[in-house]
């Protein structure tokens, strides 16, 4: 690719990651809830969309049973999840903190460092997948993976039930949104459920793909311009900018070249053992972005600037001049929305 004009090479990643992009989309479009349905946003008409491209804008809000919405919130936020009553959810998925906790890697019970960085918990129901590797197919997959995990919360479903169960209001809670009492699958579909109401809306990007032109400044506008010229949308694209395929870190580079290399650095290969998904991961939501660092899924990138100088060189092959990393860096915060359904 060395003797191509960058434009042409963009086009060149287009074709190649797109056809991948396409894969993951066609299963989405197939296997889709209809709209209307409960946590299903209503399609925009696309009258109203500025530009028709891969990306779309977030949904203004999503249709939730309140019931189950209200009883997520508290388990979500209940330390009794853990097997020494000191972490929750909330401890490692901040919602008043864009959902992370701003940790290279999130301590579990006992203090335990965890193996990769926590994603935000935003917008996740709008992912293909959940995990960075992808293990999970729903967010009620999801919720089973902490909770049983050594270092993360340690516990298992029995004695988490018996301490739930023991409270009065989310029994009741419980009967108001399922007509019975506490059991897992409850708790895993009220927590996933509360999770899908956790949206960021009314991004300046989101207000200009409705029709507010004015939403992105001048230096925004340049770096769209760019993440499309250049190929990154390849890769983030859709409702999350991300979330919907797999992609290999390092197309171009090697990340991983002159350090130890942990089992979490294999990515996608621990749950399908074929070469080719070693070092491949679930392409993350650019949603929030500049409010989510560190970066990448060992939190070892802690600036915008730093990520898209290395995400050039390693996914596009390319060394971005200073002005041009500021300009991506200027989208990228206009990716940053208002975060709603998290509760009090």
């Amino acid at each position: 690719m060395a003797g191509l004009t960058m434009r042409a090479r963009g086009a060149l990643i287009l074709t190649l990651a797109g056809a991948a992009a396409g894969v993951g989309g066609a299963w989405w479009w197939y296997h889709r809830p209809a709209a209307g349905e409960a946590g299903v946003p209503e399609p925009v008409p696309v009258a109203t969309i500025v530009d028709l491209s891969p990306v779309q804008p977030l949904p203004r809000s999503v249709s939730l049973d309140a019931n189950q919405v209200e009883l997520g919130r508290r388990l979500f936020h209940d330390v009794r999840l853990s097997s020494d009553d000191t972490v929750s959810c909330a401890s490692c998925h901040a919602v008043d903190q864009y959902g992370v906790d701003g940790r290279r890697v999130s301590l579990g019970v006992r203090g335990q460092a965890g193996a990769v960085n926590a994603p935000t918990v935003y917008n996740s129901g709008f992912n293909f997948r959940q995990f960075w590797d992808g293990r999970a197919a729903t967010l009620e997959d999801q919720v089973g993976g902490p909770v049983e995990n050594p270092v993360e919360m340690a516990s298992h479903w029995p004695q988490v039930l018996a301490k739930l169960r023991a409270d009065a209001t989310l029994q009741e809670l419980a009967r108001r949104a399922y007509g019975r009492e506490l059991d897992e699958a409850a708790v895993r579909s009220a927590i996933a459920t509360f999770e899908r109401g956790l949206i960021t809306p009314d991004s300046p990007f989101d207000r200009y793909l409705r029709g507010e032109l004015d939403a992105l400044d001048g230096p925004a506008k340049q770096g769209w311009q760019r993440f499309r010229d250049l190929g990154c949308i390849a890769c983030h694209q859709g409702v999350n900018l991300g979330g919907n395929m797999y992609a290999t870190l390092g197309a171009m580079g090697d990340y991983f070249g002159g350090r130890v290399v942990s089992q979490a650095d294999y990515g996608l290969y621990n749950q399908t053992g074929r070469e080719a998904d070693r070092y491949k991961f679930k392409v993350p939501s650019l949603r929030n972005v500049a409010e989510t660092a560190p970066y990448f899924h060992d939190g070892r990138i802690g600036t915008l600037d730093e990520a898209v100088q290395l995400m050039a060189k390693l996914q596009l092959g390319l060394d971005l001049e200073a002005a041009d990393r500021a300009t991506l860096v200027a989208f990228l915060r206009s990716l940053t929305g208002t975060p709603r359904g998290g509760g009090s």
